[in-house]
């Protein structure tokens, strides 16, 4: 037998680091695939050809800690469907990917999930819900990169032409129209090719200063912080940076909000507008971008973007921007020229709209 399945990528449009504050995030599933064909044979171990890294072996049975790199998403979910009451018997897998790695676009994701597929097309998951949750913890306690149900959630319900609105406080998934080639705008991912990875301190830091906030107002955390001005509701936190870090959660979370409505109102120009304060609150806020990063995100709407921002989890990746079709040539160009004039990476770009979510394609 042999099963095939796949998984898209994403793109945050908006909703930053909400996730594990239990926040809003609107996020697409990109149309760009991981693919993953599986043939089981009960030998114990999983043989690994993954274009472009080569073949490993790894034992099925492998805990946290005894595999890492790459081959620790893949160990790390035949971990976590263990502990599911899942096992995984052992066989061949051969993956290949148009996800680019390390861009922000969660290639993790799309591997995980696809590899769950994969793993259980023959008995099913009982929902999304949770094949999300046995991704999330192989992410977390495998890979240890403390991450939110984000990637995930946008990788298996993704829809073509919708954005997603995603409550991570009801842990609800409502589809938002995302069609902006109807009304002339393009949806344009920039890869800065400035290295981008989750595991590192940057990222748990953010997380725990979050967490530190919503202490310091007698909190669960910071999506119970009720409706008001954000600098009266954190005039309680006690650091300054822990203050400026919930600030940008409790904004981003009204400016996913605000861009539904207009998302359902079809006014991209303030979407554009969303994406530009959201930008600006992860440089000054969370401190989560770099100046080449900036530099992008800077030329992009000097180029006509009706708005632009970083995506993903920070300190490096893709940039994303709306601008006319018409434009798109000349803000690309824009872009290259103006990273390249600083001394950092050339980047590259390509065109996205949303797409369809993780599926078990064939069975055989």
């Amino acid at each position: 037998m042999t099963v095939v399945a796949s998984a898209p990528g994403r793109v945050n449009l908006l909703g930053e680091h909400t996730d594990y504050n239990q926040g809003f995030a609107l996020p697409i599933a990109l149309t760009a695939r991981t693919e993953v064909r599986w043939s089981p044979d009960g030998s114990g171990h999983l043989v690994v050809d993954a274009e472009g890294y080569g073949q490993l072996t790894i034992p099925v049975d492998a805990t946290p800690g005894e595999v890492d790199g790459w081959a620790a998403y893949v160990a790390g979910v035949a971990w976590s469907l263990g502990v599911e009451g899942r096992p995984v018997t052992g066989g061949r897998l051969h993956i290949s990917s148009d996800v680019p790695v390390g861009a922000g676009l969660s290639s993790s994701a799309a591997l995980q999930c696809s590899l769950i597929g994969a793993f259980t097309a023959a008995t099913g998951v009982p929902d999304r819900l949770t094949w999300a949750r046995i991704a999330q913890r192989a992410e977390n306690d495998f890979v240890g990169a403390p991450t939110g149900l984000l990637d995930q959630l946008a990788s298996l319900h993704g829809d073509a032409d919708r954005a997603l609105l995603i409550d991570f406080d009801a842990l609800t998934v409502e589809p938002v129209p995302f069609d902006p080639t109807t009304a002339g705008v393009t949806l344009v991912v920039i890869d800065s090719h400035i290295t981008h990875g989750h595991a590192g301190g940057e990222y748990a830091a953010r997380r725990a200063s979050c967490e530190r906030a919503a202490a310091d107002l007698g909190l669960p955390n910071l999506r119970a912080v009720g409706p008001g001005h954000p600098d009266d509701v954190l005039a309680a936190v006690r650091d300054d940076v822990d203050r400026r870090r919930a600030h940008h959660v409790l904004t981003e979370n009204t400016r996913v909000l605000h861009a539904c409505e207009s998302l359902r109102d079809g006014d991209l120009a303030a979407v554009g507008a969303m994406m530009d304060a959201s930008h600006a609150s992860m440089r000054d806020d969370f401190e989560i971008t770099t100046p080449g990063i900036d530099l992008i995100a800077e030329t992009a709407r000097s180029a006509g973007a009706l708005g632009a921002r970083m995506t993903g989890g920070g300190f490096g990746g893709c940039v994303i921007a709306l601008v006319g079709t018409a434009r798109v040539d000349t803000l690309v160009a824009s872009v290259v020229a103006a990273a390249e004039r600083a001394g950092g990476p050339t980047p590259t770009a390509f065109t996205a709209r949303a797409g369809r979510g993780a599926s078990i394609d064939q069975w055989r």
